[in-house]
């Protein structure tokens, strides 16, 4: 009889290929869950089987690549170009960008409050970010308007940013990527996770270092090779 043991040897044996035990646990789990329904076991041994955490980097952070292909098929004067602009220079979230407005605006500074922390902010308005707004109405509420000049729902706005990414030839990108990419922009700079922090609204100096790790590395290395004599 299959017993709970045997469950876990199964899952176990399967530890280089995670997603695979993953969804024979669940298959398991289902078709023991009937057995037990029709009387044919008294329990279900696959209860109770831990299976494996998937490893995940988050969302995918843009390349330098990937902003020059979206700059490239959304030029200056569009919605696309905007939103873009907004996430990658100021390094907000989708959230908090939808409800910029040129209320936010004094002098080349733009000031949020971040809805998920609360965090206050004051940033300096990027020369690419003033270009993008010069073409920008000052009728509406916010920056960002829909179709129908309504503010966009932080998951209205998702979806057609999305829809902007694709007819670029970008898969798998999104906006809280660019907020990425803003981190990582300035830690190439070589930069602080002070100064990141200053800018993101990170609660923790540990969340930006998840952002900032890669470039930090290929920056400290640059820095020892050039340490070494010749």
């Amino acid at each position: 009889m299959l017993e709970r043991k045997h469950v876990k040897a199964i899952i176990g044996g399967m530890a280089d290929r995670p997603h695979a035990a993953n969804n024979l646990l669940k298959a398991l789990r289902l078709l023991l869950d009937f057995a037990v329904d029709i009387e044919l076991i008294d329990r279900n041994p696959a209860h109770g089987v831990k299976g494996f955490k998937a490893a995940t980097k988050g969302f995918t952070d843009w390349s330098e690549a990937d902003i020059a292909a979206y700059e490239k098929a959304h030029p200056i004067g569009t919605r696309a170009r905007l939103a873009m602009a907004l996430l990658l220079y100021t390094g907000q979230r989708r959230g908090d960008v939808v409800r910029m407005g040129w209320q936010h605006v004094h002098g080349n500074r733009i000031t949020v409050q971040q809805s998920k922390t609360g965090a206050k902010l004051d940033i300096k308005i990027h020369k690419a970010l003033a270009d993008a707004l010069a073409h920008t109405e000052r009728t509406n509420l916010t920056f960002l308007v829909t179709e129908h000049g309504a503010p966009f729902t932080a998951a209205g706005f998702g979806n057609l940013f999305r829809e902007w990414c694709d007819k670029a030839g970008l898969t798998g990108r999104s906006a809280h990527g660019l907020r990425k990419a803003a981190a990582r922009r300035v830690a190439e700079a070589g930069r602080s996770t002070k100064q990141i922090q200053a800018v993101t609204g990170h609660s923790t100096l540990q969340e930006v270092d998840r952002y900032t790790r890669a470039a930090d590395q290929a920056r400290l290395a640059d820095e020892a090779i050039d340490a070494m004599p010749d």
